[in-house]
């Protein structure tokens, strides 16, 4: 026992004089070495610690004010201390990598007080009139800071007109450069907003030969949409035809021809027209390869790429479009119509991509002006009717009494009610739906189709000046539908296969949305019939629709609508009640009287339920309008029922019926 004792002993003490200052130490390790002759070389004592011995020597001021030595012993730091030293050394930091990082500071102070709302237009000027000065002679190298950029614009809104050109006079000749830059971009806009006539032309000047590498940049092309969208028609052509050819881009002169049309323009200028296929290509590829698709300029290069492209290129660009990128162009003119070419010339499987690419966006598209345009077309032209009623008619369904009183939401469901009316589509639209790519169509359509007609026409109206080129399409399009059978006229937009009728039975009846119509049509009759656009969805589907397709699948519903709103006829006048009658407003009288002339079944149940025995009490005011059309419809039926009670009336001169024209 006593020896095992001595052995651990030993082990022990091994373990303690393995230090570098054991005087028995005789292991030949490095690292006591090392130490021993640092520390016997009297050379190396004042040079042991050099950094510390400097920072002993500078005091350093700490965020309280107090001065301390950074070399002094210390106890362990708080929480909040650690913090304010890391923020010292993140300042200190910024201070050596900005080179106006001070200036920066001092102008946010002054853009928190000069952007508030209710200060005084005088105190807002001096804080303006300030910043400026402190910034005057550096406004390029800060503009691309976000604090810096953000006080420019405060004071390019707020600032004088004198003011303002001096800002503008100083970031001239680097308007392009801020243009690509994530912060400044937003200045330029605000500049060119604020811009005088004369600034805007100067910058429209300095785009020359620049448009489309800034159209391939992302934050660039913003700034050239801008000023798309704000410079004159001659501005706008200039900066558009940078983009049709080399020759264009290179020599300023000659874009200054009047020519709006692409196909003119090769015409006139004498140019080739594979070299300029060749230049747009390589112009369009990369932007819609990165997806830059929101533009209004691109919008229409691509109308004019394809009246100029040949087959391969046209279906190229057709199957690059056939996606979600497609519903980011919809929102303007021209992008409305490159959707309706996509979907007139793209494959079944293209089409498919464009609908899926629709989900969950159905809603904005149906209420924007040129996205419903694409939507109704949709549908009078996509046989796929189960793909549609699972994307776009499921979600309609949703919002169907928001899209009855909106004005260019009721036009997707009255294409599916009435197909092509003139009544609810401009003559704009009519030709839209027939617009078609020249090398993807057919060459036999232009001898046959005599809708080809139409669309020439419009073709050289839109040659013209804008104004022109709208009374051009509304004759042409009034001079077709004159020419056109109702027949022709219902086929405009159809481009599938399946039958018409067909496709809007599935759609309609089939999918349950006339249902659901009808329903929503009872539950808000005198609202919509009141509504200035809820009225005329109202008269579509209490006739059946067009042609009849809702009978006699709905008879019965269609009845209960007709119920309704003779129920809603047949109130008592009421003076308290802040509405008016549905017979004696202006939009629902009327539409009450068509639908007395046009739909048989509804005038006798009116008559039953409202006027019978009352009619002279309705004599007077709007509400003659729907007494008399008793005896103008076209239906001897009705005539008879009402001639009875109504003659007399006639013939004691209280009620009046118009004069046929």
């Amino acid at each position: 026992m006593a020896a095992k004792t001595e052995q651990g002993n030993k082990s022990n003490k091994r373990k303690q004089i393995t230090g570098p200052h054991s005087k028995s130490d005789t292991s030949p390790s490095k690292k006591p070495k090392l130490l021993q002759s640092k520390s016997s070389n009297p050379a190396n004592k004042g040079l042991n610690k050099p950094f510390k011995s400097i920072k002993q020597q500078h005091p350093v001021k700490s965020h309280s004010g107090k001065l301390k030595t950074a070399g002094a012993n210390e106890g362990p730091k708080s929480k909040r201390e650690l913090r304010l030293h890391a923020k010292e050394l993140a300042e200190a930091r910024k201070k050596k990598r900005k080179k106006h990082y001070t200036l920066e500071q001092e102008l946010a102070l002054l853009w928190e007080k000069m952007r508030r709302r209710n200060i005084a237009k005088e105190d807002r000027s001096k804080l303006v009139s300030e910043a400026l000065q402190k910034m005057k002679g550096k406004i390029p190298e800060i503009a691309g800071s976000h604090v810096s950029s953000r006080v420019l614009q405060t004071c390019v809104k707020y600032c004088t007109q004198a003011e303002r050109d001096a800002v503008f006079e100083e970031l001239r000749p680097h308007l392009l450069t801020l243009a690509c830059n994530t912060y400044a971009v937003h200045l330029v806009k605000k500049m060119l907003d604020s811009a005088s006539k004369k600034h805007l032309a100067a910058f429209m000047s300095s785009l020359h030969g620049h448009v489309a590498p800034l159209l391939r940049h992302m934050v660039g092309s913003v700034v050239i949409e801008h000023a798309y969208q704000l410079g004159n028609a001659t501005q706008k052509q200039e900066l558009l035809m940078e983009l049709y050819s080399t020759e264009l881009q290179l020599f300023k002169d000659l874009t200054l021809v009047k020519e709006s049309r692409l196909i003119g323009l090769i015409s006139k200028l004498g140019l080739q027209k594979g070299s300029v296929l060749r230049h747009m290509s390589s112009v369009i590829q990369p932007i819609l390869e990165k997806g830059i698709v929101d533009h209004s300029i691109i919008h229409k290069a691509l109308v004019e790429y394809f009246s100029i492209a040949d087959k391969s290129s046209a279906a190229e660009v057709i199957q690059q479009l056939s996606s979600a990128l497609l519903v980011r162009m919809i929102h303007t003119r021209d992008g409305s119509r490159v959707g309706l070419l996509c979907i007139k010339h793209g494959s079944a499987k293209e089409r498919k991509k464009v609908i899926k690419g629709m989900k969950g966006h159905i809603d904005k598209i149906a209420h924007d002006q040129c996205g419903s345009l694409v939507l109704a077309y949709i549908l009078s032209t996509v046989d796929d009717t189960k793909l549609l009623t699972k994307i776009i008619i499921r979600e309609l369904q949703a919002i169907l009494k928001e899209l009855v009183l909106d004005k260019n939401g009721r036009r997707v469901l009255l294409q599916l009610l009435h197909p092509n009316c003139s009544r609810y589509f401009s003559s704009d639209d009519l030709v839209a739906f027939n617009l078609s790519i020249p090398s993807l169509s057919p060459k036999s359509e232009s001898k046959v189709n005599p809708d080809s007609v139409l669309e020439a026409k419009s073709s050289e109206a839109k040659e013209s000046c804008d104004d022109e080129a709208k009374s051009d399409l509304e004759a042409t399009t009034a001079e077709a539908s004159e020419n056109a059978s109702p027949s022709e006229s219902h086929h405009l937009a159809e481009g599938g296969k399946k039958d018409p009728n067909v496709r809007r039975r599935e759609l309609l009846v089939d999918s349950g949305l006339a249902e659901n119509l009808i329903d929503a049509c009872i539950e808000s009759a005198g609202e919509l019939l009141r509504s200035n656009f809820g009225k005329e969805v109202m008269y579509e589907v209490a006739v059946g629709a067009a042609g009849g397709i809702l009978r006699p699948a709905l008879d019965e519903k269609l009845d209960a609508l007709h119920g309704a709103i003779a129920t809603l006829a047949a109130q008592p006048k009421s003076e308290e009640s802040g509405e008016e009658h549905v017979l004696e407003n202006f939009h629902s009288s009327r539409t009450i009287r068509k639908l007395v002339l046009d739909c048989p079944s509804f005038a006798s149940s009116l008559w039953k339920i409202a006027l019978e025995g009352k009619c002279e009490m309705w004599a007077q005011g709007h509400s003659h309008k729907v007494v008399s059309a008793f005896l103008e419809s076209s239906n001897s039926e009705v005539c008879e029922l009402a001639k009875g009670e109504l003659q007399p009336l006639i013939d004691s001169g209280i009620l009046k019926l118009p004069e046929t024209k």
